[in-house]
């Protein structure tokens, strides 16, 4: 199955989708639509309620879910339960809700945007800038989000080349990046933030953005370069991307007089429209 994660918002809320290339549809996660539907503090435990008390539900389950390689609260990929359009319809059935049916009409929509980005990918970029305007963050954050996106896709566009293994190995290249110039690897770079399930990247102030692009950027031209094979040398060039950099990063600090690496995050991020770096008593020191 070849698999392109991303991130829809249904009604603000965040629902995670796979799109499988080979079989052409969108799989869902299941616990997320439960989520958004029932507004559950538990959804996990609604689920599990739900089919007790719908034997059909229960008796088709093994049909009806997938097993999905998804971001999980550790935002590494993880098997999650996941459905189809036709399964997600059946688990509506079992929720009495009255988002039910705007949720059809979004499923919907989400599959005919998937069907036009292909003919034309400018449209996914421009779906993604939307989404972050509703969400309230800057003009000048969503031009340097968008960015970085691009500079990710040529990065992992080399470790495919050199024969990384997507899923864990991709993973652990990118908290060797991560630790290389932050401090951190990403789940403690999450847990500083105050973040579960949210993006990381979506998360970062612009110069957090703009160091972790140099550092993968950085990546990149080696890899191009030097034509590693595998994960092991790949490391050593994630590693390197890093370093450089860490030492940008030592630069600007040096000239601010404060740590660039922030706890503050989207909800914050949000509220200020002319994004700013926060002031030397709201940062951290992480070295």
């Amino acid at each position: 199955m070849t698999q392109q994660q991303a991130l829809q918002l249904f009604e603000e809320k965040r629902v995670r989708t796979v799109w499988d290339d080979e079989q052409e549809k969108w799989y869902f996660s299941i616990v997320d639509v439960v989520a958004v539907l029932t507004d559950s503090s538990d959804p996990k435990q609604y689920l599990k309620k739900m089919r007790n008390r719908d034997t059909g539900l229960q008796n088709n389950w093994g049909t009806i879910c997938t097993p999905v390689r998804m971001i999980a609260t550790d935002g590494k990929l993880r098997l999650v339960d996941a459905a189809d359009t036709q399964g997600v319809l059946r688990i509506i059935q079992s929720i009495p809700s009255p988002k039910a049916e705007p949720f059809k009409q979004w499923m919907a929509q989400v599959a005919a945007q998937r069907i036009d980005q292909m003919q034309d990918p400018e449209l996914g970029i421009n779906q993604a800038i939307a989404d972050y305007r509703r969400l309230g963050y800057s003009e000048a954050w969503i031009n340097q989000r968008i960015k970085s996106i691009e500079v990710r896709k040529a990065l992992t566009d080399e470790w495919q080349r050199a024969g990384v293994k997507e899923g864990v190995q991709y993973a652990s290249l990118t908290d060797i990046i991560t630790q290389q110039w932050s401090g951190f690897t990403t789940k403690e770079y999450k847990q500083f933030k105050g973040l579960k399930k949210e993006s990381l990247r979506d998360n970062m102030t612009n110069l957090e953005i703009a160091l972790n692009m140099l550092a993968e950027a950085t990546a990149t031209e080696i890899s191009q370069q030097e034509n590693p094979r595998g994960f092991v040398e790949s490391a050593q060039v994630a590693k390197r991307g890093g370093k450089a950099a860490r030492g940008a990063r030592a630069s600007i600090e040096k000239e601010l007089g404060h740590s660039v690496v922030s706890s503050i995050n989207a909800k914050s991020l949000a509220l200020r429209k002319d994004q700013k770096e926060l002031p030397e008593a709201e940062n951290q020191e992480n070295d």
